[in-house]
């Protein structure tokens, strides 16, 4: 199995470079920068991106870069991925250049999400200074926060992120659209070599924008209102209220990104331990608030 150590970053698709250029900075509170072939660099740390946002005829999420340690786990991952008879391709040296990296090998999963390995960052270190004030992104040794991915073939899906990419099983949640007697929509949680409570979620449907949604985190509620009152100020979409999730304890709100899948933005989310977590089913979203309603949203 493939050990990754974290969500590196997310590759999305717009039509509108300009426009997520505003809802980076305005929004997010990012700083962003040029990214080759017209592109936009979103950064939230010290990392050069977290967000690589590309020119497109489309809006829509691309890739998620997974990292691990270094270059004997990126070749053990290769390994991987060739002995389970996974297609992947090694990126040229531009490609590594334009994503920051030593090596870069993209393949997809069986429900045709794109996943690219990388190992390797580089990085000038300039120091993250939001437009918007917002003091720090919870990131480091956790990664960049986590990405929900759909996968209509789930047991497939399930299966090849578990035995391939080596994540383990966090929790589960069985959505119901049509209430408690109607049919269920499994969505699983899955953790990797750190302690977030999830990385990576399945979720058992199809999703036009290739996604359905990316948690970032800051370090305080206060700057969660803040960046509500930005939505609002900017004219956003806001797709779930301020809630608190039962699973991953996470207090946040949800809104539509320039790409289309949602952005869940928030706060005080859990870090565990993984030889004391007991995997569960959860049969409620939040503890409380996100009221999903307002967007006609589905998400966890």
């Amino acid at each position: 199995m493939i050990d990754i150590r974290g969500l590196a970053y997310v590759v999305t698709e717009t039509t509108d470079i300009a426009r997520w250029k505003t809802f980076a900075e305005g929004v997010l509170g990012m700083m962003t920068s040029p990214a080759p072939g017209g592109g936009l660099y979103v950064k939230m740390d010290e990392r050069q991106f977290r967000f690589i946002v590309q020119p497109g005829a489309r809006d829509a999420y691309v890739a998620s870069g997974w990292e691990v340690l270094d270059q004997r786990a990126f070749e053990a991952g290769l390994a991987t991925l060739k002995a389970s008879n996974t297609a992947f391709e090694l990126a040229d040296a531009a490609a590594c250049r334009a994503r920051w990296v030593q090596q870069l090998a993209s393949f997809t999963d069986p429900a045709g999400n794109r996943h690219e390995l990388i190992w390797g960052f580089q990085s000038d270190f300039v120091h993250f200074a939001s437009p918007a004030g917002v003091r720090r992104f919870v990131t480091g040794p956790i990664g960049m926060g986590h990405t929900v991915l759909p996968a209509p073939n789930f047991d497939e899906t399930t299966r090849f992120v578990r035995e391939v990419m080596g994540f383990g099983l966090s929790d589960i949640f069985n959505f119901r659209p049509a209430g408690e007697d109607g049919p269920a929509l499994p969505i699983h949680f899955f953790h990797c070599n750190n302690g977030r409570h999830h990385s990576l979620a399945l979720a058992g449907f199809p999703v036009e924008a290739g996604c359905v949604h990316v948690m970032v985190e800051v370090e305080s509620l206060p700057d969660v209102g803040r960046a509500m009152d930005r939505m609002r100020e900017h004219q956003v979409q806001q797709t779930a209220t301020l809630g608190q999730h039962t699973n991953d304890r996470m207090t946040s709100f949800y809104m539509r990104s320039p790409s289309n899948f949602e952005i869940e933005f928030g706060f005080g989310g859990a870090v565990l331990d993984w030889q004391q977590h007991i995997v569960h089913e959860f049969t409620k979203v939040s503890l409380w608030g996100h009221d999903f309603s307002v967007g006609n949203a589905t998400r966890g």
